[in-house]
């Protein structure tokens, strides 16, 4: 049994509902299929999501919403009339949109989650029917029905393990199964949504829940690269990768998985194909636990902009126990997450994304930190971005490191920050964020192109 997601992209008009439709009904072992909402249709198109957080805006400033609401329909309108299928579904979508309104008008955090969510939820149930107008046998599957139970936190909620317990039960339904992705139910009963992308999530906890031999991830590309193709022509197409690289290589800025979307299937070893729509033929890019890395030790390099740093120091910092907890309780207490936290003898540094830390929240950590720490010095460098070089076989290959600080020196790069995780799964540099796509591709052509590649036979 396959599980198969198909992104914004890949639903985004009735000729791509029909490419969908050709791939779910050409191979009988996709039985569950999960779908985003409308994506972009061309290049300066908006998202559903997006149209619907318009429509959201503008129903908590209490302003008319006919134009925005009108967007939305007109959509799903376009979408059910190219494919020639009744126009009852629009009164549908019209009546759940409605509702959703004046059920949560004065509650801004859940209207404007419902809302999202609906962006996704309409589109399982345009594509259920349009299988059925076809002749086959569809049904829209509610995640309350599914059983995806996920925790109460509108905009970054997590999957509850209940949600295993009923799961399993898709298996012995009849027909195409099609569920809408991004959300769940809280066990109060309220729709709740993953963050942003979390369509991602939802294909992997159903996979994961009905234990499917397969996760197929459908977007618009034929693999997934090892370097953002922006950047770098004809980047080198990844046929394998492991959970771990692609979690980091995630983490660091690659968009076409979410983040958070392999932890239900790397649990049970389920595989991931990452797919084309437009090319369903190609082999794509199999997310794996294990795979030969002999000869590719690095799989991807990724880099994100928005980070910054505080760096603090003070003599003798190595022997005062409980100096670097007391630091983190301090970020903690104004509810500042942190990315990493590289350190030396007399020097820690603690690196966050940027926009958590407001000037007014600067000048209290600031305070803090001097006071309760009697730290020496304490200083911030903003505008940084983090640089990833992924790859399980790094650990055991020499002068991965020294090909990369080569390649910054060569790029005249110059390196605020580096830092190894213990796994030596990736290697974290930081540099000023108008030099990372500088940064990306000098480390592309020294692990990719033939003229700066190193000599991978020195393995130790």
């Amino acid at each position: 049994m396959k599980v198969a997601k198909f992104g914004g992209s890949s639903v985004a008009s009735a000729e791509k509902f029909k490419q969908v439709a050709h791939i779910v009904t050409s191979d009988k072992e996709r039985k569950l299929v999960v779908v985003s909402a409308p994506g972009k249709r061309y290049g300066e198109d908006t998202k559903m999501t997006d149209l619907l957080i318009a429509l959201s805006a503008k129903i908590q400033l209490g302003e008319d919403y006919v134009d925005e609401f009108g967007q939305v329909i007109d959509r799903y309108r376009e979408i059910v009339v190219d494919l020639s299928m009744p126009e009852t579904i629009i009164t549908d979508i019209i009546t759940n949109l409605q509702s959703l309104i004046d059920l949560h008008k004065n509650d801004p955090f859940r209207l404007l989650d419902c809302l999202k969510a609906s962006g996704e939820d309409n589109n399982a149930k345009v594509m259920a029917a349009y299988l059925n107008h076809l002749g086959f046998e569809a049904h829209y599957v509610n995640p309350k029905e599914a059983g995806i139970f996920v925790s109460d936190e509108p905009g970054r909620a997590r999957v509850l393990p209940l949600s295993y317990e009923k799961l399993p039960q898709l298996r012995e339904r009849s027909g195409i199964l099609v569920i809408p992705g991004f959300f769940g139910y809280s066990e109060e009963g309220n729709m709740v949504t993953f963050s942003r992308g979390g369509s991602d999530i939802t294909g992997s906890i159903v996979a994961a829940g009905v234990k499917a031999d397969l996760y197929e991830n459908f977007t618009d590309v034929d693999a997934i690269y090892s370097v953002d193709p922006r950047l770098v022509e004809k980047p080198h197409e990844m046929k394998e990768v492991t959970y771990r690289e692609m979690r980091e290589l995630s983490y660091a800025g690659f968009s076409v998985f979410h983040d958070e979307a392999l932890e239900p299937v790397y649990k049970l070893g389920i595989p991931v194909c990452v797919k084309n729509t437009n090319n369903p033929e190609a082999k794509g890019t199999f997310i794996v636990a294990e795979r030969p890395h002999g000869d590719t030790p690095v799989v991807g390099i990724a880099g994100d902009k928005g980070f910054c740093n505080i760096h603090v120091s003070k003599y003798l910092l190595n022997r005062e126990i409980g100096f670097g907890r007391r630091l983190l309780e301090i970020l903690e207490d104004e509810g500042i997450s942190y990315e990493h936290t590289p350190s030396g003898i007399d020097n820690i540094s603690v690196i966050m994304r940027e926009h958590q830390l407001t000037p007014d929240v600067e000048k209290r950590v600031f305070a803090r930190i001097e006071k309760e720490l009697e730290v020496d010095e304490i200083f911030i460098e903003r505008d940084l971005a983090m640089v990833m070089v992924v790859g399980e076989g790094m650990n055991s290959t020499v002068g991965i490191a020294a090909k990369a600080t080569e390649a910054f020196a060569r790029a005249e790069v110059n390196l605020e920050m580096i830092n190894q995780g213990s796994s030596e799964v990736s290697m974290m540099f930081g540099v000023k964020a108008d030099a990372l796509d500088r940064a990306v591709q000098a480390l592309y052509n020294t692990y990719f192109n033939s003229m700066y590649s190193i000599s991978y036979s020195n393995v130790k």
